[in-house]
């Protein structure tokens, strides 16, 4: 889930070299290693929902699925009532850019993309992760978007290691999507993830001077998602308060991990490969 954090503030974009600027913390092995079963849990979820969804559905049955899905692993949802959210996943389709909320009435048709976000609370911390589903026959500037924002998201994840900064993430992303006449979605980043499933740093998809630059440590986990639209990069709210769509109707992609900083580079918290 990928709300802006309020507590941004100007810094010139220059490195700040404590990871514990702004409360950021760094997990123990015991932290990490339940981290590890809470981000297994959205995994499993994901995947399966990947394997299931078709057209016909409703993303209100993918929600119903993914809530009974999460608290069968002994888990609880990590969206549902967060700030009021209403549901256990953000289901958010074609020109629906984040936060889009499940409805029975919403039904899934050929050629859609669905990004599908979720958590999952386990034992104290929190697993996060999103996924854009391509349905049945997509036309090619919708896979094209697809693999455009996936590829962002490992080209981020590649930055991630000790000793580098949240902006070598932000320009491998902003370069990649931009290089293939692509736009990123600036009004909406990653964050740290733990305790909270919202914590500092702020992790932006873009070169930008309103965080500090804060250099990666051993320790550290974050949650990393770019969002890219075939068209505008300018997003607005819908009356419900809660779905974010494109200005000018284009399609949008997301892809999102929870991932662990290491001393010789990070760890995929919320690998659906390591998944059965």
């Amino acid at each position: 889930m990928n709300i802006l954090s309020t507590l941004l503030s100007p810094s010139n974009g220059k490195p700040q070299s404590t990871a514990h600027h702004r409360g950021i913390e760094l997990k123990s092995a015991r932290e990490i290693e339940i981290m590890r079963q809470a981000s297994r849990i959205v995994a499993t979820v994901l995947k399966e929902i990947a394997e299931m969804v078709k057209p016909g559905m409703t993303t209100g049955d993918l929600d119903a699925y993914a809530e009974k899905r999460i608290r069968s692993m002994g888990a609880t949802p990590s969206f549902k009532g967060y700030q009021g959210f209403p549901a256990s996943i953000c289901a958010s389709i074609n020109h629906e850019v984040v936060h889009g909320i499940p409805s029975r009435k919403r039904v899934i048709r050929n050629g859609d993309l669905i990004k599908v976000d979720t958590g999952a609370y386990f034992q104290g911390f929190h697993g996060d992760s999103c996924i854009t589903i391509p349905i049945g026959e997509v036309k090619p500037d919708g896979t094209h978007l697809m693999e455009v924002a996936e590829e962002a998201l490992y080209r981020g994840i590649a930055q991630v290691k000790a000793g580098n900064f949240l902006l070598d993430i932000a320009a491998a992303v902003q370069d990649w999507v931009e290089s293939q006449g692509l736009t990123v979605v600036e009004d909406y980043t990653g964050h740290g993830v733990g305790r909270n499933l919202h914590e500092e740093p702020s992790v932006f998809n873009v070169r930008t001077h309103r965080l500090p630059n804060v250099k990666l440590r051993a320790g550290m986990t974050l949650a990393i998602e770019p969002i890219v639209n075939a068209g505008s990069k300018v997003t607005r709210v819908l009356s419900d308060r809660w779905t974010v769509v494109t200005v000018d109707n284009s399609l949008s992609a997301q892809f999102e991990h929870t991932v662990l900083v290491t001393s010789e580079g990070c760890e995929i918290l919320t690998d659906r490969n390591l998944v059965p």
